[in-house]
């Protein structure tokens, strides 16, 4: 069947392969440099903090709709084990089973491939069952910290949330530029709030996981022109689910990961940020979003915070 012709068109269009030289590992995060860096730091103001994660739990996020991609699940290990004898402090320990992006996550740029091909120009078998990534793996994004954005697509339609089928185009993220009073800029991670969570949180996991609004395949050239970091959302699959383009599913994450090297995240809870960001009526922030350094992982938890 193969990928329509959409796709390769912006895929040339966006594709930074070789712009960062021919080693490069992490695509996009280039951008975040330590000037970048220190124009975030100026952005804390109250020094507010909005966490953005999920609670990790048996009873998470994930219904079974992606295989593999278990719920956490908790095991103690030791209680109250006194292992160097009665009346010595003793100690609980516990264990975790789970798939790496069951909550809230970032994806490694290695967690789609197409055309046999993954960021970089690199063959899609260098990821191999025994090794993972051997190629921009997940520890290799080691420093995620920069300036946020919060794009809250939803309120700047005076919704609280999108209807299931509405595709985020460049024309709303441009709207909610303009509402945010923010303009966007190199090296930012931009977070783009739908208010698909609100399903999640009031318990109705299936409402939403599918149908759901998420980006269109216009907007990868969007974040192109605007050297964007990285970008993440409050929804399950991150592009509108299903597809706009009949067929074509995971567009958006063949050209972000693969064409850009440009990470992106799913299951980001934005309902407290909006709210914050609409009290102190400004929408960038100092993000930190630090992955944890699974080698050669395709992906990882993450509990980013924004402070104000």
């Amino acid at each position: 069947m193969g990928l329509p012709p959409e796709f390769h068109d912006i895929a040339k269009r966006v594709n930074n392969w070789g712009r960062w030289g021919a080693e490069d590992e992490i695509g996009t995060l280039n951008l975040i440099t330590d000037e970048v860096v220190k124009g975030a730091a100026a952005e804390v103001r109250s020094g507010r903090r909005i966490p953005l994660a999920l609670d990790l739990q048996d009873n998470g996020v994930q219904t079974g709709m992606i295989p593999g991609r278990v719920n956490p699940m908790h095991t103690m290990v030791m209680l109250n084990f006194e292992m160097f004898g009665p009346g010595t402090v003793a100690t609980s320990d516990d264990a975790v089973t789970m798939g790496l992006q069951c909550a809230t996550h970032w994806d490694a740029l290695t967690h789609v491939s197409h055309s046999g091909k993954i960021y970089n120009g690199r063959p899609a078998d260098s990821i191999t069952a025994h090794g993972g990534s051997a190629y921009s793996g997940i520890e290799k994004a080691r420093h995620v910290v920069s300036r946020g954005v919060l794009l809250d697509v939803a309120a700047a339609k005076g919704l609280d949330r999108l209807p299931g089928d509405h595709a985020v185009t460049p024309e709303d993220l441009a709207e909610a530029e303009e509402f945010g009073k923010v303009k966007v800029r190199a090296g930012d991670v931009v977070l783009v709030r739908t208010g698909q969570m609100q399903l999640y949180l009031q318990s109705d996991k299936h409402g939403y996981a599918t149908p759901s609004p998420g980006l269109s395949i216009r907007t990868p050239e969007w974040f192109h022109a605007r050297d964007v970091a990285a970008v993440a959302n409050d929804t399950m699959v991150f592009e509108i689910f299903p597809p706009e383009i009949e067929n074509l599913w995971l567009g958006v994450h063949g050209l972000h990961l693969v064409e850009m090297g440009m990470m992106q995240g799913q299951n980001w809870n934005l309902e407290e940020l909006s709210t914050a960001c609409a009290q102190e009526q400004r929408y960038a922030f100092l993000l930190s979003a630090m992955p944890e350094p699974f080698v050669g992982g395709t992906g990882t938890p993450v509990a980013p915070v924004a402070i104000l």
